[in-house]
C-alpha cells in the first residue's frame, strides 16, 4: 500500500472521529451542564493523522430553573454555529482524502494497464 493511500485512510479516519466527537456535542446542546469536547487532528511522523480528544472547561450561559424555586443552572457550552462549522470541516477533510483514493485507484488502474 502506498503511503500516499495508507495517509488517506488514517486521515478518514481522523475525520470520522471529529465528526463522532461533534455530533456529541451537538446531541448535548441543551443538556445543561454540559462540557463540549474537541478533537485535534496532528500528523505523525509516519504519514498518518492522530486524534487529541479534549474536553473544554468553559462555563455554560447560567439560566434559571423553570420549576419556580429561582435555582439556577449552567446550560452547555456548545456553540452550535461552531459545531456547525467543525462539520462543514470534517466534510471537506473527508472530500479531500476520498480524491486523493480516487486518484490512486486511478493510477493503478492505468499502470495495470499498460503492464497488459
Amino acid at each position: 500500500m502506498s503511503l500516499a493511500l495508507m495517509a488517506a485512510l488514517s486521515a478518514l479516519d481522523a475525520y470520522g472521529q471529529k465528526v463522532d466527537v461533534t455530533a456529541n456535542n451537538i446531541a448535548n446542546l441543551n443538556t445543561d451542564g454540559f462540557k463540549k469536547s474537541r478533537a485535534l487532528l496532528q500528523e505523525t511522523d509516519s504519514s498518518g493523522v492522530i486524534v487529541s480528544v479534549s474536553k473544554v472547561n468553559t462555563s455554560g450561559a447560567p439560566i434559571l430553573s423553570e420549576d419556580g424555586t429561582g435555582e439556577v443552572r449552567e446550560s452547555s457550552n456548545v456553540d452550535l454555529a461552531e459545531e456547525i462549522v467543525n462539520l462543514k470541516t470534517a466534510q471537506r477533510g473527508f472530500e479531500a482524502n476520498l480524491k486523493t483514493i480516487k486518484a490512486e485507484d486511478e493510477m493503478l488502474g492505468s499502470l495495470f494497464d499498460i503492464l497488459g
